[in-house]
This record gives C-alpha cells, sequence and structure tokens, in this order.
C-alpha cells in the first residue's frame, strides 16, 4: 500500500521575517518606555543620557572629519550625514538616553500605558534627558578642544555648520525663532523614525541601514536637532568662535527641542499609535459548538476569544533583566 504523502505547510521554506512588523513597533516601544521608568534612577537617567550628548558629539565631529576637503554639495552632505549616523547608532547600541528618541518613546508610552505612566515621572525622564545630553556634549566637546587641534579645513567647516544654524538669529523676530521650532518637528520626525526603524531592525545591519538613510536625510536638509546641535556648538565654543551659549541656547538649541518634542509626538507616536497601534478587537464567533459522536460537545471546536488588554494599559510584563 503506498504511503499518503502530506503536503508542506504553506510557511515551508519561507524564510524568517528580517525585521519586525510595524504594527507591533509601537508596542515594543511603549513596553521599552515603560521598563524605563519603572526601573532607572535619576541618576542613571542622567548619566545615561550624558554618555547619550557624548556620542552625538562624537558624530558631530566624525561629520565634520568626514565631510571636509569636499567641495561637492551632494556628496559633502551624504559623508556628513554618515559621520554623524555613527554617533546616533552609538546611543540605539548602549541604550544610552538622547532627548530626541525619548520624544518618540515617551509619547508611545503615554499612549499605550496610560494607566501605568506618571506624569512626573515622565516630565522628570524628559528634563533629565535634555540636560544630561547638554552635559556630556558640554564636556566631550570640551575634552576634544584639549586633546586635539585640527587643520583649518576642518575647522572652517565647522564655523560654516555652525552659521548655517544661526542663521535664524540673523533674520530676527518671533517669526524666524517659530522657524526653528518647525524645523525642529520636521528633524524630529526623521529621527523618530530612525528610531522607529531601530527598533524593526533584527540584525546589525538591518537597524543601521534605515537608521543611515532617516539620520543623513535631516542632516541633509539642515533640520534642528536639538542634541545634535548641542554637539556641534560644545565642539566650537571652546575655540572662541561660537556665537555664545545664550544666543545658542535662545536660537537654536531651546526652540529646537520645543519643536522636536511636538515631530516626535505628533508626527511619529500619535499617527502609528492611532493606525496601527490599537487594532479593534475581533468580534467572538457566534457559531454554535459541533457535537461529536455520542452526542457530546466538542470543547476543542469551539472558538475561544481572548480579551484584549485594558486600553491604556500595557500587555508585556517589564523586562526581567537588571
Amino acid at each position: 500500500m503506498d504511503r499518503a504523502i502530506k503536503s508542506p505547510p504553506v510557511s515551508a521554506g519561507r524564510p524568517a521575517a528580517q525585521y519586525l512588523a510595524a504594527d507591533r513597533v509601537v508596542a515594543e516601544m511603549a513596553d521599552h518606555g515603560t521598563r524605563r521608568l519603572q526601573q532607572l534612577s535619576m541618576p542613571q537617567i542622567l548619566v545615561l543620557a550624558m554618555l547619550g550628548g557624548g556620542f552625538v558629539t562624537v558624530g558631530a565631529l566624525f561629520s565634520v572629519l568626514l565631510a571636509a576637503g569636499i567641495h561637492a554639495p551632494g556628496p559633502q552632505r551624504l559623508v556628513a550625514g554618515l559621520g554623524f549616523s555613527a554617533g546616533f547608532f552609538f546611543v540605539i547600541l548602549a541604550d544610552a538616553v538622547l532627548f530626541t528618541e525619548a520624544n518618540v518613546v515617551l509619547p508611545a508610552t503615554i499612549l499605550r500605558c496610560r494607566r501605568s505612566s506618571r506624569p512626573v515621572t515622565i516630565a522628570r525622564f524628559w528634563a533629565l534627558a535634555w540636560a544630561g545630553n547638554l552635559a556630556g556634549a558640554f564636556l566631550t566637546g570640551y575634552a576634544i578642544h584639549l586633546a586635539q587641534h585640527y587643520p583649518g579645513d576642518v575647522t572652517g567647516l565647522l564655523t560654516q555648520v555652525v552659521a548655517h544654524k544661526m542663521a535664524y538669529r540673523a533674520i530676527g523676530g518671533a517669526g524666524a525663532w517659530w522657524q526653528v521650532v518647525l524645523s525642529g518637528m520636521l528633524a524630529n520626525w526623521l529621527v523618530g523614525m530612525a528610531a522607529f526603524f531601530s527598533v524593526m531592525g533584527r540584525s546589525i545591519i538591518g537597524k543601521y541601514i534605515p537608521v543611515f538613510l532617516a539620520v543623513a536625510s535631516f542632516v541633509a536638509a539642515n533640520l534642528q536637532h536639538s542634541p545634535a546641535n548641542m554637539g556641534y556648538f560644545s565642539l566650537i565654543m571652546p575655540t572662541g568662535h561660537g556665537p555664545g551659549w545664550g544666543a545658542a541656547l535662545a536660537w537654536n538649541i531651546i526652540p529646537a527641542g520645543l519643536g522636536n518634542m511636538a515631530g516626535g509626538a505628533v508626527l511619529v507616536a500619535l499617527p502609528f499609535w492611532y493606525a496601527l497601534g490599537h487594532p479593534r478587537p475581533a468580534r467572538p464567533s457566534t457559531a454554535s459548538p459541533r457535537r461529536a459522536r455520542g452526542g457530546h460537545r466538542d470543547r476543542t471546536a469551539s472558538v475561544i476569544s481572548i480579551p484584549p488588554a485594558p486600553r491604556g494599559t500595557c500587555r508585556h510584563p517589564p523586562d526581567p533583566r537588571p
């Protein structure tokens, strides 16, 4: 008698997914934010934020070093984006705290985990992220100034980059200040998508390629990213050629930071949460259970409906890792 040959399942031979589906990223980011809010103390947040500011400053330096001497605008912007993406990727791999990443993670946490997130804790994390990034950038920039001396083409390009970021002060007025805010919103849209894509990636390369594309886009467009600008200002201030910290804070870092907060929440976390983050629960089946032989109910044939997690709470438990 010939043996019956079973057909292979539909998924046989199909490679495993190389990235996380977009509808699961918001939940992952919210769980990540919840773990950080619950497990990190204030000193730990500050230290991780200072590391993030230091990494971003190194990325700013790397972008200038790579782009110096390149006179064609397109290639210069491309390699500058490549250099700066290294600093952002260091933040991702080291699990450091970056203000502009928090601008996406914290709103995602608020939207999905409203019942388990305290406003005071979230505001404290936000403030420590910004202050720690600034402190880390300042210390790293000053240490680089003491340790290294770069040729004129590098310092000249750094001066040009900073001048572009301070161009709004030359325009003056409330309209120019709000332009910085809008530019910050667009910057955190792209940087927020870089954070979004880094969660999607399941490998180092799978994380880095979309991060590089998103970061290089905002660098090439000269959009205002508050921690990035902290790095550029921290590199030039010790040389005596900077605009001064008062002007840098008033005309770039603070308005860009406000725009970054709005952009991460409104342009990344909110639309993805609304469209993909809270699907409508499926209706339970109304089909009556089938009867097996002998007149008994076949319990295995009934449809089991798993109730969705209560809205405003997180389904996943905290990460058990220390």
